[in-house]
C-alpha cells in the first residue's frame, strides 16, 4: 500500500474531531498545561509557509505534554478589528463584518489542514460582541481607577474624591495627577466641569489634548510605527501632526513594575532588554532655565546634572507647549521649521541621528547657577511626550548635541577631562568617568563624586530636585475609524460619564457608509441615531486600537463562553496564566507591553491570581522566502542570464514569480509567456534557459517569492510540511525556505510507512524479540527527545528521527516491540501517518491520546568498547571489542585486523600502547 498522504491527513482529521482529542478540560485531576501562538490577525491572503512556523512548534510541544500526562490548554481565535480590514472594506466596498469572517474561515481551514491539535470550541473573535463587552468593562474599570503610589495600587476614583472633600490634594501620591495643591474648600467651590477635569488627570484611562499622527487619506490617527518618512506605512498617505483630544492608558503609573518583574520571566535576554529600554528608567534631576523677557521658565530633565556648567544651548521640541511664546518675532523661519520638523514621526526623528536640522528661535535663557544667557533652539531630537520636552545641550558630553552644535556652529565648553589626557574634542566625552574642570565647585571631583554633589547643591539651593523619568509614554488609546470596540462612554454637558455595565456590549452600528469623513473625527459621527442617547448625553465616536481586544485574550480562552465575567474564578485559578507563549519578536514593546499592563492592572484588582501573564517566551523566527531576479540591462532592455554576466550589480533586477522557476532557472518560452512583447532577440539565454539570480528576503507578495502552504500539503500531505518547517533550523533563527530540500523529509516519512505497510496495506511488523542494536537505536531517541522537546530544539528532533530509522532499516528490523513507541514519539511531529501507523498495527484508541513511551536506560549500556587504532599517533580504523577483554587481548586484535598489515608493511612493532577502553598506538 502506498503512503497515500491525502487519505491519511483526512481520516486522521476526522477522527480527532469524532473524539474532540484536543478539547481541554478546566479543572481535569492532571496538572495544567497551557500553551499559546500570539493571536493572528486574518489577511485576505491566508498563510504562507512562514506564517505556520510557531504554531508547528507549539502543536508539537502541546501533543507531547497531552501524552505526558498534562491537561493541555492550546487555543486558537482572531484579532479581527483593525486598519487592514477596515481599509480593504473601503477598497471593495464591502462591510468589514463580512470581509474578516471571509478572512477567518479561510485561516481556520488552513490551520485544520496542518493538523494543528487547537481546542475550536473555545475559538474567540475580537470583533464579536460577546467578546468586547469585557474588553470595555475593562476600559472601564481603568477609567474608574487612579493609582496610588504610596501602595503602589490602583484605588477607586470614589477614594479621590472623598479625599478631595475632607483634605483637597494634600498627601494625594499619584501617578498624573494635579500638581498645584487645592483645598477641602477649593475642592467643593469647583465646578461640576472643573472637578470633573481634575479627575479626569488622576484616571487609569483618561482623556488629554496631544501630538499624533493623522491621517486624512486613511481618515485615522496613526502610531509611530505606522509612519515612515512623513507618510503612512500602508497606502504611503501624507501624514500630519496634529493636537488632538484623545483617550490615553495611564501605563507609565506600572513603568517601575514593568521593569522589575522582567527578572522572573523565562524569556530571552534579549527581549527583557528590549523591553528594559523601551521602558527606559533614568534618574537625575529637574531644574528650570528661565526665559528671558518672559515670566515662565524651561523645566529641563537631566540624567547627568554634573555636565550643569557646559549647558552651551537649550534644545525644545518642534511640538513644545510655549513654543509661540519662546520664537521671537524676528525669528521668521523657526516656525515653519517647527511645523516641517513635527510632522516627521519620533521613531522617524530618533533613528535619523546623523540628520542634523534645527532652528534658533531668537531667545534666551538663563543659566540658573552662572547667569549667563543661553540660546534656545528648536531641535527635531527632542520629543515633546519625553521628559519635558526641552534638554539642556552639553556639546562636549553628548553626541547628538555634539553633532547639533558642529553644525550650527555653537560653543562646546569641556567640563569633564578623560582620563586619557590625549582625548581631545573630536567627538563627545559621553563615559561616566573622568575628573571635572571648569565647574567651579566640582572642579577636581570624579564624575561618580560629582554627581551627588550637584543635585545636593540644587535640592539645598531651591534649583532644583531628584527626579526619575521612564522612556515609557501612555498608550495612546484612540483611533479615529470605525472598525474598533466602541467606548463605553457617554458626554453630558462636555463631560464624560461612564456607561453602566449593563449598558455592555455597546455595539458597533451597522453602517454602509464608513468611509473617513475628511476631518480629525471617526466615521461613527455620521450614525446620528447611534450617537445621540435619549437622555440627551452623546456617545463617544473614537473606537479602541487594534491593541484593545489582544491585550487580554489569553485569560478569555480560560473560560470564553462565560457571559458575566472576562473569565471566572475556578477556571482563572485552575489555568492560571501562559506556560508557554510562542510568537514573533515585532511584539515586543506592543502587545507584550500592554498584556502585561493589563495583567497587573487586573491582578492589582484581585481578578487574576499572578503578576505576569506569560512565564515563558518563544520568538519564532522568520523562514525568509527564496526569490529569483531577472537581470535586465538598463539601456538596452535586453534579458541575460545571469551566467553570461560579469557585474550584475549594473542590471536591473525584476522578480520573477517562483512557480514559473526550476532550479533558479526560467525557459525562454515561459519567459516570453511573461513578457510577450520582448524581442526574441534581446534575451541572452543558455542552451534554451535563462539563469536568475537567487536572492533570500522577506516573503512578500510583491517579491513573488510567497509559497502557499496549501500547495505543499496537496503535493506531500501535512506531516511533511509539518516536519520540513521544524527541520529547517533552531526554531528562534530565521531560515530560507527551499522546496527542493522538501524530498529529504518526505522521503523518511515513506521510507517509516514502507517498513511497516505492506502493498497490501497489512501491517508487515511482527512481534519477534527485537536485536539489542535496534532496542538501543530506539531507547536512544526515547532519553534524546524530551530534553531536546523540552528546549524547543525540534530541527535536532527530527534528525533524531532520520538517524534512527536509518539504524533500524539497516539492521532489518520490523519488530512491533520496537516500532510501537517510534510511532507514538514521532506522533506530535507527524501525527497523521503516526494515528495511521496505529490503526494498521492493530492498536485500539487515537495515537495522540496515548501515554508518552519512557526510555529503558538498561537498553543503552553497552558490553563493548570502541577502539581507535593509530599508527605513529593516527588513527587508521575502529576496532569494536567486549568490555572484558585484557591489555594483551586488546593488542592481539588489534594487531591481527587485516587492515594492520596494511599499515605495519611487513615490520614489526617496536611498540603498542593500549589504554583500557581508551586507545591502542602502534609505534612502527
Amino acid at each position: 500500500m502506498m503512503y497515500d498522504f491525502k487519505s491519511i491527513d483526512q481520516q486522521a482529521q476526522a477522527a480527532w474531531e469524532k473524539a474532540q482529542a484536543f478539547k481541554a478540560e478546566t479543572g481535569a485531576p492532571r496538572p495544567k498545561f497551557y500553551i499559546l501562538d500570539m493571536f493572528p490577525y486574518p489577511s485576505g491572503a491566508g498563510l504562507h509557509v512562514g506564517h505556520p512556523l510557531g504554531y508547528i512548534a507549539s502543536d508539537i510541544v502541546g501533543r507531547y505534554k497531552k501524552m505526558q500526562g498534562y491537561e493541555v490548554l492550546h487555543p486558537m481565535g482572531f484579532d479581527a478589528f483593525g486598519l487592514p480590514a477596515e481599509q480593504y472594506a473601503i477598497q471593495t466596498n464591502r462591510h468589514p463584518a463580512d470581509t474578516t469572517k471571509e478572512n477567518t474561515d479561510r485561516y481556520r481551514e488552513q490551520l485544520k489542514m496542518l493538523g494543528l491539535g487547537y481546542d475550536w470550541s473555545r475559538e474567540i473573535q475580537t470583533s464579536d460582541p460577546n467578546y468586547y463587552k469585557h474588553t470595555q468593562w475593562l476600559f472601564l474599570q481603568l477609567f474608574e481607577h487612579w493609582y496610588d503610589q504610596s501602595r503602589q495600587k490602583p484605588q477607586p476614583i470614589k477614594s479621590l474624591i472623598a479625599h478631595f472633600e475632607t483634605k483637597g490634594n494634600d498627601g494625594i501620591q499619584a501617578a498624573g495627577g494635579l500638581e498645584e495643591p487645592f483645598s477641602a474648600k477649593d475642592w467643593n467651590h469647583f465646578s461640576t466641569t472643573e472637578k470633573a477635569d481634575i479627575l479626569m488627570k488622576y484616571r487609569l484611562a483618561f482623556q488629554s489634548e496631544a501630538w499624533v499622527n493623522w491621517c486624512e487619506a486613511l481618515g485615522t490617527v496613526l502610531a509611530n510605527d505606522e509612519v515612515k518618512d512623513g507618510k503612512s506605512e500602508r497606502g504611503g498617505h501624507p501624514v500630519e501632526r496634529k493636537q488632538l483630544k484623545q483617550w490615553f492608558l495611564r501605563i507609565s503609573a506600572y513603568a517601575d513594575r514593568l521593569l522589575e518583574d522582567l527578572n522572573d520571566l523565562a524569556w530571552s535576554e534579549a527581549m527583557k532588554e528590549m523591553q528594559a529600554h523601551w521602558i527606559g528608567k533614568s534618574e537625575g534631576a529637574k531644574l528650570h532655565f528661565e526665559v528671558e523677557g518672559n515670566d515662565f521658565s524651561l523645566e529641563v530633565f537631566t540624567t547627568r546634572p554634573d555636565t550643569l556648567y557646559g549647558v552651551c544651548y537649550l534644545a525644545i521640541a518642534p511640538e513644545h507647549e510655549r513654543l509661540h511664546e519662546i520664537v521671537r518675532p524676528e525669528a521668521t523661519d523657526a516656525l515653519a521649521y517647527a511645523k516641517e520638523a513635527a510632522n516627521r514621526s519620533e521613531r522617524e526623528r530618533q533613528a535619523n541621528v546623523h540628520q542634523v536640522s534645527g532652528a534658533f528661535t531668537g531667545a534666551y535663557a538663563r543659566h540658573p547657577l552662572t547667569g549667563e544667557s543661553i540660546p534656545i533652539w528648536i531641535a527635531d531630537y527632542v520629543l515633546a511626550g519625553y521628559g519635558t520636552g526641552a534638554v539642556m545641550a552639553v556639546p562636549a558630553h553628548d553626541s547628538r548635541d555634539f553633532r547639533f552644535a558642529k553644525h550650527f556652529k555653537l560653543p562646546i565648553k569641556q567640563v569633564i577631562l578623560p582620563p586619557d589626557p590625549n582625548a581631545g574634542l573630536d567627538e563627545a566625552w559621553e563615559a561616566k568617568e573622568g575628573t571635572l574642570t571648569n565647574s567651579e565647585f566640582l572642579d577636581g571631583k570624579s564624575v561618580k563624586e560629582a554627581i551627588p554633589a550637584m543635585l545636593d547643591y540644587l535640592s539645598q539651593k531651591g534649583l532644583g530636585k531628584r527626579e526619575v523619568l521612564y522612556r515609557l509614554r501612555d498608550a495612546n488609546f484612540s483611533r479615529q475609524r470605525y472598525w474598533g470596540e466602541p467606548f463605553p462612554i457617554a458626554y453630558r454637558n462636555g463631560i464624560a460619564e461612564a456607561l453602566p455595565q449593563e449598558a455592555l456590549p455597546v455595539e458597533l452600528p451597522k453602517m454602509e457608509d464608513f468611509k473617513p469623513t475628511g476631518k480629525p473625527e471617526s466615521p461613527l459621527t455620521k450614525a446620528q441615531e447611534w450617537v445621540q442617547l435619549p437622555d440627551g448625553r452623546k456617545r463617544e465616536t473614537d473606537t479602541m486600537p487594534g491593541f484593545a481586544g489582544s491585550s487580554w485574550y489569553f485569560l478569555r480562552f480560560m473560560d470564553p463562553h462565560n457571559p458575566d465575567s472576562f473569565a471566572g474564578e475556578n477556571a482563572l485559578h485552575y489555568w492560571q496564566d501562559v506556560d508557554l507563549y510562542v510568537g514573533g519578536t515585532e511584539h515586543a514593546v506592543g502587545h507584550l507591553l500592554y498584556a502585561r499592563f493589563f495583567h497587573k492592572f487586573l491582578y492589582d484588582l484581585e481578578k487574576v491570581p499572578t503578576k505576569e501573564p506569560f512565564k515563558r517566551l518563544v520568538n519564532q523566527g522568520m523562514i525568509l522566502g527564496r526569490s529569483n531576479l531577472l537581470l535586465r540591462h538598463p539601456e538596452t532592455g535586453a534579458f541575460w542570464s545571469a551566467g553570461l554576466v560579469q557585474e550584475p550589480e549594473s542590471f536591473h533586477k525584476l522578480h520573477i514569480d517562483i512557480r514559473w522557476v526550476e532550479n533558479d532557472q526560467l525557459s525562454v518560452d515561459r519567459l516570453l509567456e511573461l513578457y510577450p512583447d520582448q524581442n526574441p532577440n534581446q534575451i541572452h539565454a543558455e542552451n534554451g534557459m535563462v539563469q536568475l539570480l537567487p536572492e533570500v528576503e522577506k516573503m512578500s507578495k510583491s517579491k513573488f517569492n510567497v509559497v502557499n502552504p496549501d500547495d505543499i500539503v496537496q503535493q506531500y500531505g501535512a506531516d511533511t510540511l509539518r516536519m520540513y518547517e521544524m527541520f529547517l533550523g533552531p526554531i528562534e533563527q530565521s531560515k530560507p525556505w527551499n522546496t527542493q530540500g522538501i524530498e529529504g523529509v518526505h522521503k523518511f516519512l515513506k521510507r517509516l510507512w514502507k517498513l511497516c505497510v505492506s502493498e497490501n496495506g497489512d501491517c508487515l511488523l511482527s512481534g519477534e524479540a527485537p536485536s539489542k542494536e535496534s532496542l538501543k537505536s530506539l531507547h536512544t531517541l526515547l532519553k534524546k527527545l524530551p530534553e531536546d522537546l523540552e528546549q524547543l530544539s525540534l530541527n535536532t528532533c527530527i534528525s533524531a528521527f532520520m538517524i534512527c530509522l536509518n539504524e533500524l532499516s539497516n539492521q532489518k528490523c520490523q519488530s512491533l516491540e520496537v516500532f510501537k513507541p517510534l510511532c507514538l514519539a514521532l506522533s506530535p511531529f507527524a501525527p497523521h501517518t503516526a494515528e495511521a501507523l496505529w490503526k494498521i498495527m492493530g492498536e485500539e484508541g487515537l495515537a495522540c491520546q496515548q501515554s508518552w513511551p519512557k526510555h529503558n536506560e538498561t537498553y543503552l549500556v553497552s558490553d563493548s568498547l570502541l577502539y581507535p587504532v593509530s599508527f605513529n599517533g593516527k588513527k587508521r580504523y575502529t576496532l569494536e571489542l567486549p568490555k572484558t577483554m585484557s591489555k594483551e587481548e586488546v593488542e592481539k586484535e588489534a594487531l591481527n585486523h587485516e587492515e594492520a598489515a596494511r599499515w605495519l608493511e611487513g615490520k614489526a612493532p617496536k611498540k603498542v600502547i593500549v589504554v583500557p577502553g581508551k586507545i591502542v598506538n602502534i609505534v612502527v
